[in-house]
C-alpha cells in the first residue's frame, strides 16, 4: 500500500514538473537564453530521477514503447555522434543538451501520463496559458506598447516587432507559433469534448481570445499556418452531422475577429511595404536561404554541425547590405535541419513526423466513443488527438518561414503534444506495453541513469557559470573584479569561447588606454584572443582583435595575417572590412585604408551603426591636405 502511494506521488510529481516547464518556458521569453534553459534542464533532471524511483519501488511499472519512440531515440543517439565530431565543441554541446532534454521530456510524458485525467489537465492548462498570453498580446497591440514583462524581467521589443503583439516572447512570430498549436485543441475541446455547458462556454471564449492573439502578432507565417490548420479542422467537423452547424458559427466568428484586428493594425513601414508590394520587395529571409542552401550542398550528408549555422553563415553570405546582421537561424526549420544535421538527421526527423501521423490515423477509431444513428458521442480522447494533430500541422506549415522549433518553449510544446497524442496509440493495440523485467530493466535503467548523470553534471556547470557571468556583467565593477568573475566562469566552462573573448577584450581596453604596462596587457589579451579563436575558428572577432593588439604594440608584420584570416572567415562583413581598413590606416597605407573603408560603407552606410570608416576617412582627408603633418 505504501509503495502504491509513493508511486502515485511520483506520477503526480512528474506531472507537476511537466506543467512547470510548460508554464515557465513561454513566460520567460521562450527560454531562449542558456540561463533560462538551465532551469528546464534541472526540471528534466528531476523528472528522470522521479521516473527512476518509480522503476525501483514499483516492480509492475511498465514501459510504453510506441513506434514514435524509435526515431526519437535514434535522433538522440545521432546527436551524440555529431557532438563528438563537431568543429566547435561548445556550440554542439549546447545543442546536444537541448536534444537530450527534449528526448527526456518525450519519454517521461509517454510513460508517466497514461491517465485521461492527466491529459485533460495538461490540455486545459495549455489553453488557459495561451488565453492569458493572448490577452497580454491584445493589450500590447491596442495600446501600441513596445515593452514586455516576463518572468525574466522587462524587455523592449526590437524595431521590427513594434506595434505587434508578442506577449512574453521577444518575437511575435514565436508567439504565433505557440498559439497556433493550442488553438485547434481549444476548438476541438469546445465542439467535440465532453465538458459541462459552463466549461464549454469558457473553452469557446478561450478559443476566440487565442485566435485574437494570433491575429495581433501580424505574423504572416502564423496567419497562414493557422488558416491551414483551421481549414483542416473545419473540413473534418463539417462532415460530422452533429458538429457542422456549430463549427460554421465558430469559424464565421473567427473570421470576424481576424478582420477586426487586421484593419486595426498599425504596421511598421517595412511591413506595410511587404503587404502592398509583396512581389517587388524581397524578404530578408529569402536572402538567408540561398547561402544556407549552398552551405548544405557543401556538407550534404551530416551538415556543418549542431548549431553551427550562425557562425558558418559569414563565409557564405554575399555582399548584400540586407544580411549584415547575424541571422542566428535560417528562418526555415527544414533548411536549418539540413544545414546543421545534414540529410542523415533530416531523414530521422522526417521519419518521426511520418510515424506520428500514421499512429494518429491508426488510433483514431479507437479513441472515439461508439456512435449511434442519432448523434456522435463526444470524447475527450478523440478531441485531444484531433486538436493536437491539427495543432502540430500548423507548426509544420509555419516552420517553412520561421525557426519556431529552435525556440525551447515552442519545441517543448511540440514534443509534449507529440508524446501525449502518440501515447493514445496504446488504445489501438496492447503490444507496445512491456513489463520491465530484469532483461529490459538493465538497459532502460542504465540509460536513464546515464542521462540523469550527464544532465545533472552539465546543469550544475552551467548554473555556476551563469552565476559567475551574471556577476561579471554587474554594473559598477572594477576591471579587476570583472576579470576575476570572467576567469572563474571560464574555469568552470573552459570551452566557452565567448568568455575567453570577453577576458581578452577587458585586457585590450586596459592596454589601449596607453598607460604604463600597456604592452604587457596587450600580450595577455593576445593569449586570450588566441584561445577564443582556437575554440571557435569561424568567428572573426578574436582574429580582428589579435590583429589590433599586434598593431597596437607596433608589430604590424604579425598583425597582417590575422586580418587576412578574419577576411577569409567573414569576406563580406561590414565590420570586418572596416577593421581591415583600420589596419592599413595604422601602417599609413591610406589608399588601401580608404578602399576598405568604402567597401565597409557600401555594405552598411549608416554612420551611427558603422562609425569607424566615416571617422577614419575624415582623418585620412585631414592628413592628406597639403602641409599636413602625418603623426
Amino acid at each position: 500500500m505504501d509503495r502504491e502511494r509513493v508511486d502515485s506521488w511520483c506520477e503526480n510529481a512528474i506531472l507537476g514538473m511537466v506543467l512547470l516547464i510548460l508554464v515557465f518556458t513561454p513566460l520567460a521569453i521562450g527560454a531562449v537564453l542558456p540561463q533560462q534553459f538551465v532551469i528546464v534542464q534541472w526540471l528534466c533532471v528531476g523528472m528522470l530521477l522521479t521516473w527512476l524511483i518509480r522503476f525501483f519501488i514499483n516492480p509492475k511499472h511498465r514501459l510504453l514503447w510506441i513506434p514514435l519512440s524509435w526515431p526519437v531515440l535514434i535522433f538522440a543517439g545521432y546527436a551524440v555522434i555529431r557532438y563528438l565530431t563537431a568543429d566547435v565543441e561548445f556550440l554542439a554541446r549546447q545543442e546536444l543538451l537541448r536534444v537530450l532534454v527534449y528526448a527526456g521530456i518525450f519519454f517521461a510524458v509517454v510513460n508517466n501520463m497514461h491517465r485521461q485525467e492527466t491529459t485533460q489537465i495538461l490540455g486545459i492548462a495549455l489553453i488557459v496559458l495561451a488565453m492569458l498570453l493572448s490577452v497580454y498580446a491584445v493589450f500590447q497591440f491596442l495600446t501600441s506598447s513596445d515593452d514586455l514583462l516576463s518572468l525574466w524581467g522587462e524587455f523592449t521589443k526590437p524595431d521590427g516587432y513594434k506595434k505587434r503583439g508578442s506577449a512574453t516572447f521577444i518575437s511575435p512570430n514565436n508567439l504565433a507559433g505557440y498559439l497556433e498549436m493550442v488553438l485547434p485543441l481549444a476548438i476541438a475541446f469546445t465542439l467535440t469534448g465532453r465538458f459541462s455547458p459552463v466549461q464549454k462556454i469558457f473553452l469557446g471564449y478561450a478559443s476566440l481570445v487565442i485566435f485574437a492573439g494570433i491575429s495581433v502578432t501580424i505574423s504572416r507565417g502564423g496567419w497562414l499556418a493557422s488558416g491551414v490548420s483551421l481549414a483542416a479542422l473545419l473540413f473534418y467537423l463539417v462532415r460530422q452531422r452533429d458538429y457542422w452547424k456549430r463549427a460554421l458559427v465558430v469559424f464565421v466568428v473567427l473570421a470576424a475577429v481576424f478582420t477586426f484586428f487586421f484593419f486595426r493594425a498599425e504596421m511598421p513601414p517595412n511591413r506595410v511595404e511587404r503587404f502592398d508590394h509583396a512581389i517587388e520587395v524581397e524578404d530578408v529571409r529569402f536572402q538567408i536561404w540561398g547561402p544556407a542552401y549552398q552551405m548544405w550542398k557543401d556538407h550534404p550528408w551530416f551538415g556543418v554541425g549542431p548549431a553551427h549555422f550562425d557562425d558558418r553563415f559569414r563565409q557564405y553570405r554575399g555582399p548584400k547590405p540586407e544580411i549584415q546582421a547575424r541571422p542566428e537561424r535560417v528562418h526555415n526549420d527544414y533548411l536549418n535541419t539540413l544545414v546543421d544535421w545534414g540529410l542523415a538527421g533530416a531523414i530521422i526527423v522526417l521519419a518521426a513526423w511520418v510515424i506520428f501521423y500514421v499512429q494518429a490515423f491508426r488510433s483514431w477509431r479507437f479513441v472515439q466513443r461508439s456512435q449511434n444513428d442519432l448523434a456522435a458521442k463526444r470524447s475527450n480522447k478523440s478531441a485531444f488527438v484531433l486538436g493536437g494533430s491539427v495543432g502540430l500541422l500548423a507548426i509544420l506549415v509555419h516552420s517553412f518561414f520561421d525557426f519556431n522549433m529552435h525556440v525551447p518553449a515552442n519545441a517543448i510544446l511540440v514534443i509534449t503534444i507529440m508524446a501525449l497524442v502518440g501515447a493514445h496509440y496504446r488504445f489501438a493495440t496492447e503490444r507496445h506495453w512491456h513489463t520491465v523485467r530484469i532483461g529490459l530493466r538493465i538497459p532502460v535503467v542504465s540509460t536513464l541513469v546515464l542521462l540523469f548523470g550527464y544532465l545533472s553534471w552539465q546543469s550544475w556547470r552551467l548554473s555556476r557559470e551563469s552565476i559567475a557571468l551574471s556577476r561579471a556583467n554587474a554594473t559598477e565593477l572594477t576591471v579587476e573584479a570583472r576579470l576575476a568573475h570572467l576567469k572563474k566562469a571560464i574555469g568552470i566552462e573552459p570551452k566557452n569561447y565567448e568568455t575567453a573573448f570577453a577576458i581578452g577584450e577587458e585586457l585590450r581596453w586596459q592596454s589601449f588606454e596607453g598607460e604604463d604596462g600597456y604592452e604587457q596587457l596587450a600580450r595577455q589579451a593576445i593569449e586570450w584572443f588566441q584561445r577564443a579563436a582556437a575554440l571557435n575558428p569561424y568567428t572573426p572577432r578574436p582574429l580582428i582583435r589579435l590583429g589590433m593588439c599586434f598593431d597596437w604594440i607596433g608589430d604590424h608584420k604579425a598583425a597582417a595575417p590575422w586580418f587576412d584570416k578574419a577576411r577569409a572567415v567573414d569576406p563580406n562583413g561590414y565590420r570586418t572590412r572596416a577593421y581591415v581598413g583600420w589596419h592599413y590606416f595604422q601602417i599609413k597605407d591610406y589608399q588601401q585604408a580608404r578602399h576598405w573603408f568604402q567597401q565597409s560603407t557600401a555594405l552598411l552606410a549608416d554612420a551611427k551603426l558603422n562609425p569607424i570608416p566615416y571617422s577614419y576617412m575624415k582623418l585620412i582627408e585631414e592628413r592628406e591636405k597639403p602641409g599636413a603633418i602625418d603623426p
